[in-house]
């Protein structure tokens, strides 16, 4: 069955010559790309694209294809324009808070596709530690806000949750314990540590505090979760990071999950919510419809 994703992968995959590009750009994996331009191809017939080693072709029948998707998406996005205008939301703006590790990793795809939907409408991310957002909600500094572990009596919209990783040098004594078996926090606590706080009050050290630790030698204090990586990859010690932080590039790195479980949850919650204008409910509304998982993929 062919749906909006298909017609903006394939839109993307002309504009983008790659398909692994064209993915990115619309929010799904190359696999996943590969998948649903071969389910169109099928439905459809013929061939759209010609495969060769790096790039992408067209065929004639192709080009057609694409120019109606072109229309067709232009048309849509006119329709849309003209509901947001009927309901005054033309030219509105949110203003949204976040702390960096979301603010780069899961909000770009969400608010892409949120303004994809409504053009109209101005969404400003504005990037501070966990407590500058709350302290923005709290004087209405910005209009939405993303959290940690909110309470449940601040309506919170879940947009994901991940859980807190022990990264070690591989040549660690700990980096040949099986994973099934994860590290306890009180192991990490007598390691030489980097403290990465990531802009947020939850990190490291309040992990550890919470549990009845201290840390017995922080040897650097780094904002950046990917300094952390690098200067344990050196072997200059441990680190305690969120999973979603991560980088790709592991070598040099062992991630063991940490016991008990430790998970953090991102929320989006309103700073007044009696008073939000009508685009921000929007937002809220369409945010909370979409689960983390789906997120990247949900085109519609």
């Amino acid at each position: 069955m062919m749906n909006l994703v298909h017609w903006r992968l394939l839109v993307a995959v002309a504009d983008a010559g790659t398909i692994s590009a064209a993915a990115e750009r619309v929010g799904i994996t190359q696999s996943g790309a590969s998948q649903a331009i071969a389910q169109l191809e099928s439905a459809l017939g013929f061939a759209v694209f010609t495969r060769e080693r790096r790039q992408v072709g067209i065929t004639v029948l192709g080009e057609r294809v694409i120019d109606h998707a072109r229309t067709m998406l232009a048309e849509l996005q006119a329709i849309r324009t003209l509901a947001d205008d009927s309901r005054g939301l033309s030219g509105a703006r949110i203003r949204l808070g976040s702390f960096p590790s979301v603010i780069s990793t899961l909000l770009p795809v969400l608010l892409r596709d949120f303004q994809r939907r409504h053009p109209g409408i101005e969404v400003v991310a504005v990037e501070g530690t966990d407590e500058e957002v709350e302290a923005w909600l709290g004087t209405g500094a910005i209009d939405v806000g993303v959290i940690l572990n909110p309470d449940q009596d601040r309506a919170p919209v879940l947009l994901g949750h991940d859980a807190w990783m022990a990264v070690v040098p591989t040549a660690h004594p700990l980096a040949r314990r099986a994973s099934e078996r994860g590290v306890a926090l009180a192991e990490l606590a007598i390691e030489p540590f980097i403290l990465a706080t990531g802009g947020c009050a939850v990190n490291g050290q309040q992990l550890m505090q919470t549990a009845g630790l201290q840390l017995a030698d922080v040897r650097v204090t780094v904002r950046d979760w990917a300094s952390a990586c690098v200067l344990v990859r050196e072997g200059l010690g441990v680190a305690l990071l969120p999973e979603s932080t991560l980088p790709e590039d592991r070598r040099g790195l062992r991630v063991l999950p940490v016991q008990p479980i430790i998970q953090r949850r991102f929320g989006l919650v309103c700073a007044q919510p009696g008073t939000a204008s009508r685009a921000t409910r929007l937002l809220l509304q369409e945010l909370g419809g979409v689960s983390p998982a789906g997120a990247a993929a949900t085109m519609a």
